[in-house]
């Protein structure tokens, strides 16, 4: 049978994410969940597989009152398959981040910019004048990415801080991710300096993949993800035959 795979995240205030961390970790283990799930005092953040029923049981522990006391009333949940297990054994860590950036300093909460559903990013990519940027890795960006995006060639997210002071604060600007997460992290890093005119692709790219028709896609290649999956194509399907090579 395949393995359901949540991806999922929260900008949210977790002062108490080290009391959470244990607790979180008992459950994914009652349920026989694998993956990694990272807290941070700024949210949550990961990837766990197990059965369907085991995944709905875990999401519905993540919105009842023993956790994280209804808390997690925004949380980015994208779900999949893979035919093998994704992942080896369960691990939840405690972090400074939920995802690196620049030691906590940004804070989503406080504005992004603006979030575009999958269905009318093609329309905002068509728009006169909008910049399309990649925010992932250049690796992730070398199997696949938007059709005339910019590529800032980052080795590691927190690149991005240096890329942001070549562009123009008086740009339309269109952010993308895998998931979201790194694009509402860069976007409120944007904004807290003056950029007023950011868009966000809600649910990142693998949330376009499965809502839009292939006919339609204004997507090229694949999407890396951080699995044993490799990467996902058109309706998340799965494509593992990449060398290990183009993923570094």
């Amino acid at each position: 049978m395949p393995h359901t795979v949540a991806a999922l995240y929260q900008f949210v205030a977790l002062p108490d994410a080290a009391t959470l961390a244990p607790a979180l970790e008992r459950v994914c283990r009652r349920l026989g969940l694998t993956g990694t799930l990272l807290l941070a005092r700024e949210g949550t953040n990961g990837t766990v597989a197990g059965s369907a029923e085991a995944i709905d049981a875990f999401l519905a522990a993540l919105n009842g009152p023993d956790l994280f006391d209804g808390r997690l009333d925004r949380l980015e949940c994208k779900l999949s398959t893979a035919e093998a297990p994704p992942f080896a054994r369960m691990k939840v860590k405690l972090k400074p981040e939920i995802v690196t950036f620049d030691g906590g300093a940004t804070d989503p909460s406080e504005g992004a910019g603006t979030y575009v559903a999958p269905e009318a990013w093609n329309a905002l990519l068509d728009r006169p004048g909008v910049v399309a940027i990649d925010t992932r890795n250049r690796f992730e960006v070398a199997l696949g990415t938007f059709a005339g995006a910019v590529d800032p060639g980052l080795t590691r997210f927190g690149d991005f801080r240096d890329f942001a002071e070549t562009l123009d604060p008086a740009a339309e600007l269109a952010l993308f991710c895998t998931g979201g997460i790194r694009c509402e992290k860069a976007g409120a890093y944007l904004a807290a300096r003056g950029f007023a005119r950011v868009h966000l692709l809600q649910g990142g790219i693998l949330k376009y993949l499965e809502t839009v028709p292939e006919a339609e896609s204004r997507w090229t290649g694949d999407c890396f993800v951080f699995d044993g999956r490799i990467a996902l194509g058109p309706a998340l399907a799965e494509r593992p035959d990449h060398p290990p090579e183009a993923l570094r």
